[in-house]
């Protein structure tokens, strides 16, 4: 029903910046809100940030300030602008759709990336 296609993911130094995008794509399926995992080595797969339908955001307490979420609702895009980059950022970035299918709206479904890598290191 919905296919996620990420990039924007490389290398940078500490304190540089890197802008992930989502595009989605499929039919029959509203989305509720999109959003940006992340999991590093060892770690817990942890939200990073979302944004509903309706514009309202949440954000790791460890990405607040620094990290900003928006969306194209034209194109169903995601993006996640990342500043301030720490060593303790570095991970794979997943990014994650959540809607209906438009026929059987009391169902939710999660979609996920195919996962991008982001190295902050100097």
């Amino acid at each position: 029903q919905v296919q996620l296609v990420e990039s924007g993911g490389g290398l940078v130094q500490p304190g540089g910046s890197l802008t992930l995008s989502c595009a989605a794509s499929g039919s029959d399926f509203r989305i509720n809100s999109m959003g940006w995992y992340r999991q590093a080595p060892g770690q817990q797969r942890e939200l990073v940030a979302a944004i509903t339908s309706g514009g309202s955001t949440n954000y790791a307490n460890s990405v607040k300030g620094r990290f900003t979420i928006s969306r194209d609702d034209i194109n169903n895009t995601v993006y996640l602008q990342m500043n301030s980059l720490k060593p303790e950022d570095k991970a794979v970035y997943y990014c994650n759709v959540r809607g209906r299918h438009i026929f059987i709206t009391w169902q939710v479904q999660d979609y996920w990336g195919q996962g991008t890598q982001v190295t902050v290191s100097s």
